[in-house]
């Protein structure tokens, strides 16, 4: 699994929309703010919208808010409606299989599903609210902590 950078663009707009929650934030902003051209970030907020994570106002006082707080919403299943499956491989997917020539004496397939596993451990059990309060943070063996 790659995250694209629409992906990831998207997650910071999201983030920066929770730290100005209740507000309605101007596009030119969010696009300075995370650092995306004001086009390419439109395009992103409009999926965003069509996804219901985002509501829009048009006009001189416009922008974008969240359409929930952030503590409803899931990272894991914000990157799968952006970015597709989390597998690695299609043989290991879930939602997005698909049948290798090796399937039944495949040595690699475990080792597929234990990553998508473990991925989608770590991003469905983690909201924006998570991240906003910088309740994520990596142990020194590289394993994930979620502070509560």
């Amino acid at each position: 699994m790659k995250v694209s950078s629409r992906g990831e663009y998207a997650l910071r707009s999201l983030l920066l929309l929770g730290q100005h929650q209740g507000q309605i934030l101007p596009i030119s902003e969010i696009a300075e703010k995370t650092m995306v051209t004001v086009k390419y970030l439109e395009q992103i907020m409009h999926q965003l919208k069509k996804l219901g994570y985002v509501d829009s106002k048009r006009g001189m006082q416009g922008g974008y808010t969240l359409r929930f707080p952030p503590e409803e919403i899931n990272v894991g299943e914000v990157i799968r409606k952006l970015e597709g499956p989390l597998s690695p491989m299609g043989c290991a997917s879930v939602t997005s299989y698909e049948r290798c020539s090796l399937e039944a004496g495949c040595l690699l397939k475990p080792l597929w599903v234990l990553v998508r596993d473990k991925i989608a451990e770590v991003l469905d059990q983690t909201t924006l609210e998570d991240l906003l309060q910088r309740k994520i943070k990596p142990d020194a063996g590289g394993s994930l902590l979620v502070k509560n």
